[in-house]
């Protein structure tokens, strides 16, 4: 069984030692994107030299996986002065000009076996064989799957919220034995996810609402 551990604080006053503290940390996160999103507590626009500063002082403490737009990636990877080891793609269908983000792992590379998925041409009697066989192709470096929307039975109060079946996939990728740790926790969602491969994690959040909201799901999980 996973040992889930959710913090209800800002990140910046305590990732440090939870890092230092921590068995093979992996941080895991999905950020405020500093574009103005309506958040309960955080304000989600700093200036743009503040903000990639701050997230790449956080990627700098350990083998990172930070989902964003490509753009920012790239600001971040300067930031970092590091080049990501992979980028996936996640597109998603949806009615706004952005169609797609990117989950960039710095300092660990993902395990794309862990992940499997069927093959292309299912119809074709050797692919059947092979899929039954198999169990899948290894996953492959994108991943096309629907946005979390007002009408999704898994959402919450929480404005920007991930999948939980994309955040499994992204954590399953990782090694075994190492504490994820997502430093923007929000409603949960990496929390869930870990709980459901059975991974470690530390989660921190630092507003009350989210934060209960987290809980709450965690809780709910079995």
């Amino acid at each position: 069984m996973s040992n889930i551990q959710i913090i209800n604080e800002n990140c910046l006053n305590v990732i440090d030692e939870i890092i230092y503290n921590t068995k093979n940390p992996v941080i895991v996160t999905d950020p405020p994107f500093n574009v103005g999103y309506h958040y309960n507590t955080y304000k989600d626009k700093k200036p743009k030299d503040e903000y990639y500063k701050m997230l790449a002082s956080i990627g700098k403490k350990c083998p990172t996986v930070f989902i964003h737009y490509p753009e920012c990636i790239n600001e971040i990877s300067i930031a970092m002065n590091q080049a990501p080891e992979r980028i996936i793609s996640w597109v998603y269908p949806s009615n706004t000009a952005r169609q797609h983000r990117d989950i960039a792992f710095y300092g660990i590379k993902p395990d794309m076996n862990r992940v499997r998925q069927p093959y292309k041409n299912p119809d074709d009697k050797r692919v059947k064989e092979l899929q039954k066989r198999t169990g899948g192709c290894k996953m492959y470096d994108w991943i096309e799957m629907n946005q979390v929307k007002n009408v999704s039975k898994e959402k919450t109060a929480h404005p920007c919220q991930m999948p939980l079946e994309l955040m499994r996939k992204i954590v399953k990728l990782l090694p075994d034995g190492v504490t994820v740790v997502d430093p923007f926790l929000g409603s949960g969602t990496t929390a869930l996810a870990c709980k459901c491969e059975n991974i470690d994690c530390i989660g921190i959040e630092l507003d009350s609402l989210y934060f209960e909201i987290a809980k709450k799901r965690i809780e709910v999980e079995k």
